[in-house]
């Protein structure tokens, strides 16, 4: 199986993490060599833990729930790239891109990297339907009501218009996939749209 690139996008709760761990072992299990899950998330969350400047002013925009700067959000995932990728990896890619600028960045490293045909895997969910899940979820950074407030309006004014680049692409496979179902019944959905794409 030769690799690939999924880009998985959605709102804060929307269950991205669930998704890719389950893609990356669908695909494992079609004999898909070197899969790795990148979250830019969890990059952001060790970076804001740093004893740093930088570090610093991140973690208090992280406090608000509001978007980082241009230049950390590509750093992070160029970081990750660099110092992850081996050459053979199918990459599952879980929270970038976050605004329309990014789009293009992104796409320069996927395509300088030798991937073909990426896969823009949208979970879409309600902004209500997330909230309730993100009650739940229990991680320190979902039990403030105002930076959760803040990132679904993130998710609006600059997550959106990144989604729609993607939709009208055509070097981009894009599968926009009803959220509001089991985690098993997304699964599916996801896994059926792309045999049926061809990958």
């Amino acid at each position: 199986m030769n690799k690939q690139f999924f880009i998985l996008i959605g709102r804060s709760g929307c269950g991205k993490g669930t998704q890719a761990d389950l893609l990356k072992k669908a695909l494992e299990e079609k004999d898909a060599k070197d899969v790795i899950h990148i979250t830019t998330g969890g990059g952001f969350r060790d970076f804001v833990t740093k004893d740093n400047y930088i570090s610093f002013l991140a973690r208090e925009v992280n406090s608000t729930g509001k978007l980082q700067p241009e230049f950390l959000a590509v750093w992070n995932w160029s970081n990750i790239f660099i110092n992850t990728l081996k050459g053979g990896e199918t990459v599952i890619l879980d929270g970038a891109p976050r605004k329309a600028f990014e789009v293009e960045m992104l796409h320069s490293a996927i395509s300088f990297m030798g991937y073909e045909k990426p896969n823009v895997i949208y979970v879409d969910v309600s902004e209500s339907w997330a909230k309730e899940r993100l009650s739940g979820r229990g991680r320190d950074d979902d039990k403030n009501v105002e930076e959760v407030n803040n990132r679904m309006s993130w998710f609006e004014t600059d997550v959106l218009p990144a989604l729609d680049l993607y939709i009208h692409d055509p070097r981009y496979n894009f599968l926009h996939i009803n959220g509001e179902q089991t985690i098993e019944e997304v699964q599916k959905e996801i896994i059926s749209k792309l045999n049926a794409s061809g990958n």
